[in-house]
């Protein structure tokens, strides 16, 4: 530890900067848990979020894309397939919707105010936020059985400009 202040303090003391490395948070996932674990975490900022959604019930997948490219499809592409675009600059601040062993429900909200909602309301509620001001999403994790998403957790980034 002695040695580690004494690294530091040296660093300071010629005025170099060290970069601040990304802050990382973590909403708890929520869902039945069982299933094949997915991430759709990726390079760049995320540019766009497509949804499947089985009519009147459940969400069956779920695809990110960072900047220009989509991540792969979580879960299945079964049902009706809705999109939501972000502007340049917008990001992710919140992340909530419904479960009930399955994911019935997902919403995105944005700092420009827009939202994206898809699914039926049922089941008990759950609401993903970071707790540090600036934060975005990053990335969403969970677990899916083929068909559709089992539960669902948000990962948040302070992110550092370069």
């Amino acid at each position: 530890m002695f040695s580690l202040c004494l690294i530091l303090s040296a660093v300071c003391a010629i005025g170099t900067t060290i970069p601040v490395p990304d802050v990382y948070q973590y909403s708890l996932s929520v869902g039945s848990g069982s299933g094949i674990e997915f991430s759709t975490a990726s390079e760049g900022r995320i540019t766009a979020i497509r949804v499947w959604e089985y009519p009147g019930n459940y969400i069956t997948g779920l695809q990110l894309r960072y900047e220009s490219n989509w991540t792969a499809v979580f879960g299945s592409e079964y049902g009706n397939q809705q999109e939501m675009q972000l502007y340049d600059k917008e990001i992710i601040i919140q992340v909530s919707g419904k479960h009930s062993g399955y994911i019935y429900e997902l919403m995105f909200v944005t700092t420009l105010g827009r939202s994206f909602k898809v699914g039926v309301s049922a089941g008990t509620s759950f609401n993903f936020f970071p707790t540090m001001k600036g934060s975005q999403l990053r990335f969403l994790s969970g677990r899916h059985d083929g068909w559709a998403l089992a539960s669902i957790g948000a990962h948040w980034a302070l992110v550092a400009v370069k």
